[in-house]
């Protein structure tokens, strides 16, 4: 079983050593691709003279664009993605293969507590571990990990799912459940990233929020507009029963409800065929 590993790096020259050094010791004989998006720091000699092969950008594109990248071009029948800032310890890859042999088709790095960076970002995804849980049924441990091993070919068939930017372990974790590809979780430590974030909490905590929504929609989409198709119903009965009560008449707020009950619903109807139409393999 050949390994490649796919590290997405934008000016990591401070972690990047640390990373490539890891995995050169611990796993020499794994394809390293280190996808460069548009760095302006010496992130690509860095991973050039530690023997990575390097994928550069000529702009900066986004995380899921390098992912992507790296994707296309690795060669391996599995593929590891990691951090290249130094978070990630590179022999916890082993744990993961050897999870993936079990017949699992990806197999996720998880956090503890410990592990997040920050309390709002550790109780952002807690609360999306909860949601994917109750969604796909499935104990989700941690929905937005970019540490996770998975088979190469499963991978690739959802890269047009795949958003350019920070939300590439949310599509990907939910679409792998979607088709029924097994995922596990096995606990991995990690350590303080060297150097700066690329994530800005005021532009992509919106980015983050949509995160929720696409959970929704990429698993199974009637259950986000089943239940608000039922609260505009209730609401819209509700009102109608006072209004019958105090005024003794049906009034037009209780048929906009109505109504809106009705298209929430019948939308959800339809985005439930599309999403079953994007998940249909081809023969």
């Amino acid at each position: 079983m050949k390994v490649s590993v796919v590290l997405p790096a934008k000016n990591e020259a401070g972690g990047l050593p640390r990373t490539l050094g890891g995995l050169k010791s611990l796993m020499p004989d794994a394809e390293v691709i280190v996808v460069d998006d548009g760095s302006s720091d010496e992130t690509p000699k860095i991973a050039e003279a530690n023997g990575a092969r390097v994928i550069r950008s000529p702009y900066s594109m986004g995380n899921g664009a390098a992912i992507k990248r790296g994707a296309r071009v690795a060669s391996g029948d599995v593929i590891v993605f990691m951090d290249a800032d130094g978070q990630h310890d590179a022999a916890c890859i082993p744990h993961l293969l050897q999870k993936l042999e079990e017949g699992y088709d990806m197999v996720v790095g998880a956090r503890d507590w410990d592990g997040q960076a920050g309390v709002s970002r550790g109780l952002a995804n807690t609360f999306y571990n909860w949601l994917a849980t109750r969604m796909t049924g499935f104990a989700v441990k941690d929905l937005t990990s970019g540490f996770r091993a998975v088979r190469a070919d499963k991978f690739r068939e959802f890269l047009h799912l795949l958003p350019n930017g920070f939300s590439y372990p949310t599509t990907s974790t939910m679409a792998f459940f979607r088709s029924a590809y097994p995922v596990a979780y096995v606990p991995i430590p990690v350590a303080k990233r060297i150097g700066r974030s690329h994530i800005r909490p005021l532009r992509d905590g919106v980015r983050f929020l949509l995160i929720i929504f696409k959970i929704a929609t990429l698993y199974s989409p009637l259950k986000l507009f089943a239940p608000a198709a039922v609260t505009f119903f209730l609401i819209g009965l509700g009102y109608y029963g006072w209004t019958f009560v105090t005024q003794g008449r049906f009034t037009n707020m209780s048929v906009l409800l109505f109504s809106a009950s009705v298209i929430i619903f019948l939308i959800g109807l339809v985005s439930e065929q599309i999403t079953a139409l994007t998940y249909r393999r081809e023969p």
